[in-house]
């Protein structure tokens, strides 16, 4: 296949480079600054720099920028897409641009599938993206409208590249199940670190500290654009974080053993039914 990736930062990069490792397809790459496209050139994560003429043969255009931007450059891009092409977002947050996405698609003629790769790191850009970066992790889909052939087409390239499970969603249920898996832990991550006793936690912290904090490395511009697009379900999450923190909050100032027992072992029996 020729696949256009437009967006080379940690994502859009690494599956560049996975695309190359794990199957034949030639791959153009698109960036709104040189110097990745100059990295990605110099490791052979792409084939060609990309630009309109792409577009034009493309068998898979990958969007690996933010969800306003990816919304904006299929929308200035539209008339030069090729219409057997399948359209990819990588955005964290479905519900906003999708049917923004899906109606592009119907208007110019090529498809469109939601795509959401489960992967990651907390630092960003081409240089820390890595062929393996989706080693069994999970793929998630939003067929929406989008013909079979075209689903069946991102899902076997999924596969392909390491993916370990394909899930299929709606942008509703996405969005509602991210701002839990996802969006939580960082706003979670953020809240903790904001407290004065972090900066002088060496020497008393070990694997908690770490665990928690990790992800308070955060990308700001992207997360907060992906926070308020997911705004409702979010706030939700927060609002059940806070009561649950409540509950344990109000058993230790109580000093009620009995109580706070019973919320570490009802806790406790949550994560060990899952098994992971």
């Amino acid at each position: 296949m020729k696949i256009v990736i437009a967006g080379l930062g940690i994502i859009g990069g690494s599956l560049a480079k996975a695309i190359k490792k794990y199957t034949d397809s030639y791959v153009y790459g698109m960036n709104r600054s040189p110097e990745p496209l100059r990295q990605a050139m110099e490791c052979g994560a792409i084939d060609e720099i990309g630009g309109t003429e792409a577009l034009r043969q493309a068998d898979v255009l990958i969007l690996g920028i933010y969800p306003e931007a990816a919304v904006e450059f299929v929308r200035r891009h539209a008339g030069d897409i090729n219409k057997d092409c399948v359209v990819i977002d990588t955005a964290g947050i479905k519900s906003e641009i999708c049917p923004q996405l899906a109606a592009l698609a119907e208007e110019h003629g090529f498809s469109y599938v939601g795509f959401h790769p489960m992967a990651g790191k907390e630092k960003n850009g081409f240089g820390v993206s890595e062929a393996d970066l989706f080693q069994d992790a999970s793929a998630i889909l939003i067929p929406g409208m989008a013909p079979h052939a075209a689903v069946e087409r991102i899902a076997g390239l999924c596969r392909k590249i390491g993916f370990g499970r394909v899930v299929y969603s709606t942008p509703e249920e996405h969005d509602r199940m991210i701002s839990f898996s996802s969006q939580l832990p960082h706003v979670i991550a953020c809240a903790y670190v904001f407290s004065p006793n972090c900066p002088k936690h060496k020497g008393f912290s070990a694997g908690s500290y770490r665990d928690v904090s990790r992800v308070a490395s955060i990308n700001a511009p992207l997360w907060s654009e992906l926070f308020i697009e997911n705004k409702k379900p979010l706030v939700q999450e927060i609002n059940t974080m806070i009561d649950n923190l409540a509950q344990i909050r109000d058993g230790i100032e109580k000093g009620d053993r009995e109580e706070l027992a019973s919320l570490l072992l009802r806790a406790k029996l949550i994560k060990e039914a899952l098994g992971e």
